[in-house]
């Protein structure tokens, strides 16, 4: 019900004639049980906006000619009806070219990912290293290294929040949600609906009805959970550039500890709850104590920015 009214509310969004070529195949099927033929409308609308209600499954195969997928869906978005769980769903307008990347966003998804092999390689850690070297170590000189670590902390979660605030649409996230929210009430409505009938004694006829109902609400979130690639993809976007600037940072300092460029005197560090420690030892598990206090850096300085700056992640239903 809900992906039916939806299809008919962009179709009218992009063709305005699209809601009187509508009307006229709901009043023909009216009049002929149910169905409707070309040559009945074809006064009324242009082959075009035929084929694009066939093409957008609006009208699926009859009998002897086209039916209307979902009459009910249908009646409500030509009506502008909009009581229970599929009509507040239907309501929701989702544009999912505001979720689509931008020739920038990809190039820097390929730059991201052709930097990765410089977790296992030495050439491209060489590389990137001694680039990044000519911005970083003036900083290596100046501070200890634990500080140089916690102010590529600051630096990261500086940048990966504002990213975060202005490439991610939270209003378009709250939209997806709120559209599987809505779909998932509706099925729970229909289950209801189904008891209540079942208790009371209703006919076959009725209660097949409401099953017909309830399979369809099931496609729906189907449909709707398929729709959900572009909440991910909403997610992700942010993702591939705070990656594209992370990576050759977090290479710089496995390169500069890998070849003993921060000095004898610099190879151990005393870290809370653990005492000291060399860089490159394992502290949870595989993960050195250099990753670790990057990690434990990192958190505390993006949730400070957070706050201060008053970024707020979370999805939008306004």
């Amino acid at each position: 019900m809900t992906r039916t009214a939806e299809k008919i509310d962009a179709l009218v969004r992009e063709d305005s004639s699209m809601a009187a070529a509508l009307e006229s195949i709901r009043e023909e099927a009216d009049r002929n049980g149910g169905e409707v033929q070309w040559a009945d409308v074809n006064d009324e609308l242009t082959s075009g906006q035929w084929g694009r209600l066939i093409e957008k499954g609006v009208l699926v195969d009859g009998d002897e000619g086209f039916e209307i997928a979902d009459r009910e869906a249908y009646d409500r978005a030509l009506d502008g009806d909009g009581d229970g769980g599929s009509g507040a769903a239907a309501d929701i307008d989702i544009d999912e070219d505001e979720s689509s990347w931008s020739q920038w966003d990809k190039l820097a998804g390929l730059g991201a990912v052709l930097l990765m092999p410089g977790y296992w390689f030495d050439s491209i850690q060489n590389v990137v290293g001694n680039a990044v070297n000519t911005v970083l170590g003036p900083l290596d000189a100046a501070l200890p290294f634990y500080a140089v670590i916690l102010s590529v902390a600051l630096i990261t979660g500086l940048y990966s929040s504002l990213l975060q605030a202005n490439l991610m649409n939270t209003e378009v996230m709250g939209k997806y949600q709120e559209r599987m929210k809505s779909v998932q009430n509706e099925q729970k409505e229909l289950r209801e609906k189904k008891k209540d009938a079942e208790e009371r004694g209703a006919s076959e006829a009725e209660i097949e009805r409401i099953e017909n109902e309830i399979e369809k609400a099931r496609e729906e979130q189907m449909e709707a959970m398929a729709d959900n690639l572009g909440m991910f993809k909403e997610q992700f976007r942010p993702m591939v550039w705070i990656m594209l600037l992370t990576i050759p940072l977090f290479l710089w300092m496995y390169w500069t500890i890998r070849t003993g460029a921060i000095g004898t005197a610099e190879e151990t560090v005393v870290m809370p709850l653990v005492g000291e420690i060399e860089w490159q030892e394992g502290v949870l598990g595989p993960m050195q104590a250099w990753i670790v206090w990057y990690f434990l850096c990192s958190m505390g300085f993006s949730q400070l920015i957070r706050k201060s700056l008053n970024i707020d992640m979370s999805p939008s239903n306004t």
